[in-house]
């Protein structure tokens, strides 16, 4: 569940969706995936500070001690195939001045570390590795500490890049964020590599795909009304990439576990997305480009059956992410945990979903849907 509104676990909230119910039962009678949840949610809590400032020590180090920032800038830039999210030379000596100061420094790390999205992955990394740590009695802190670190930090450097291109938040921190956007890309593999070659090689390609999945959205919001299923699909790619390339790796990209996590993760992300198109159009008050509810809209020429039809392709990702749980061996400790998981993205999506039908934005939406 990603969301920028606490009130989507209050209990008011729960009680309004059939999942919520379901939540605030097991939290009652305590079952196993409650209980599981809540432990590794309170150690996220309390963990949160600490990770906090070990990544803005090691980003404080890469920036202290390259020779060449013209050259990092440039280098990520042709990574990323877009010249927009870098500064000028002639603007790096005095940011890089000013990023040297460890406070301001920390004051940035903590500003993009403000996403709902972050603190809600935290701990769902750290239950994939104990679960396939346990399994495969592989268990190492040092090596948990290392992967989940690194792909927080990997998801994490979507929020600064997000709000450059984006240009609707922190504008007066911007150029910073391109300051540091190629150190926080070095931090992530260097600490992912920690976990061998094939788990460094699953990143870059989960990396890529989600740097595609990013540009086929971008590509789509020139073309609205010719949007396909395909490109839809492809575009979700960032969702899938991310979260289901991590669930591999905390596995260490070991099968069947890895591929496993990796279904799972993948999907229950995808159903995420659908959840964040409709909480986004609630809040932008226009259906998002492109989207689900934007594709089913033009489709049947009527923009509340685009989102009934979201929320039935929402359903059918979480279905397709709790088939992934039956694959998990009989013998398996957090299938429990994984359940309640899922069981929070089906509240996030229909609680959001019922925010938007009590909102009855419905003909407003018409009216600036592209034609």
């Amino acid at each position: 569940m990603s969301s920028k509104d606490q009130s989507v676990v209050s209990k008011e909230a729960l009680m309004s969706t059939k999942s919520g119910k379901q939540i605030i039962k097991q939290g009652l009678f305590k079952s196993k995936g409650f209980k599981l949840f809540n432990q590794y949610k309170e150690e996220a809590e309390s963990e949160f500070p600490k990770f906090a400032q070990r990544f803005a020590d090691d980003l404080l180090r890469e920036i202290k001690n390259d020779a060449s920032p013209a050259s990092t800038q440039k280098a990520f830039a042709q990574e990323v195939g877009s010249e927009e999210i870098i500064l000028q030379d002639s603007q790096i000596p005095e940011i890089k001045s000013k990023l040297e100061n460890p406070e301001i420094l920390k004051d940035r790390v903590l500003r993009i570390l403000n996403s709902n999205f972050v603190k809600m992955t935290l701990p769902v990394f750290c239950a994939l590795y104990d679960a396939a740590a346990e399994y495969t009695h592989t268990k190492s802190a040092q090596m948990r500490q290392d992967l989940v670190d690194g792909h927080i930090i990997a998801i994490d450097l979507s929020e600064p890049m997000d709000r450059i291109v984006d240009k609707d938040e922190d504008l007066e921190y911007l150029d910073d964020y391109k300051l540091m956007n190629p150190y926080i890309l070095k931090l992530a593999r260097d600490k992912i590599a920690k976990g061998g070659e094939e788990v460094l090689r699953e990143f870059e390609e989960g990396f890529r795909d989600a740097r595609l999945g990013q540009y086929i959205d971008t590509k789509l919001k020139s073309t609205p009304t010719k949007i396909t299923e395909e490109q839809m699909n492809q575009c979700y790619k960032k969702y899938r990439a991310v979260m289901g390339t991590a669930g591999r790796n905390m596995a260490l990209s070991k099968n069947p576990l890895g591929e496993i996590f990796y279904l799972g993760m993948a999907r229950a992300a995808e159903g995420v997305g659908c959840g964040n198109e409709i909480e986004d159009s609630i809040k932008n008050k226009f259906v998002k480009v492109p989207s689900w509810p934007l594709y089913y809209s033009l489709l049947t020429n009527d923009v509340k059956k685009g989102f009934e039809y979201t929320m039935k392709k929402s359903e059918l990702y979480l279905s397709d992410a709790r088939l992934a749980l039956e694959l998990l061996p009989k013998e398996f400790s957090h299938t429990e945990f994984l359940e309640f998981l899922f069981l929070t993205v089906e509240h996030y999506n229909q609680y959001w979903y019922n925010q938007l039908d009590k909102a009855n934005l419905w003909s407003e939406f018409s009216a600036k849907l592209p034609r």
